[in-house]
């Protein structure tokens, strides 16, 4: 879609979600013209819900990259920390999911080391 295009849908998102205001429908809406991306959320939308959600684009970014790209092993265990702390937010973290905290923490400082090597 050209970017002119995607601009226009944009303007026209923007009339639609004022549309809905009328009906009291509170929407924020996020756009990134550059990168042809628009988010858009409810009003009863938090902060702990979005951050589950932008961890979901780099856990697929994570899942699908190539292991042998040189920092493959540092969003992966990163992701995977990030997960299980929010994922358990609002409770206690057992000490298997602190063990494996721990284990995803190695990791990283492992890739750390041989990156340092190259």
């Amino acid at each position: 879609m050209p970017e002119n295009n995607f601009a226009e849908f944009y303007e026209s998102l923007v009339k639609l979600a004022k549309s809905f205001e009328q009906k009291d429908l509170l929407l924020k809406i996020q756009p990134d013209l550059e990168a042809n991306l628009i988010r858009i959320y409810g009003e009863k939308t938090d902060p702990l819900t979005l951050a589950k959600m932008g961890l979901e684009e780099i856990s697929e970014l994570a899942y699908t990259t190539a292991e042998h790209h040189p920092y493959w092993n540092l969003i992966f265990p990163s992701s995977q920390i990030l997960k299980i702390v929010l994922d358990k937010w609002n409770e206690d973290l057992t000490k298997e999911e602190l063990d494996e905290i721990s284990w995803n923490a190695d990791a990283i400082k492992d890739t750390r080391r041989k990156l340092d090597e190259k």
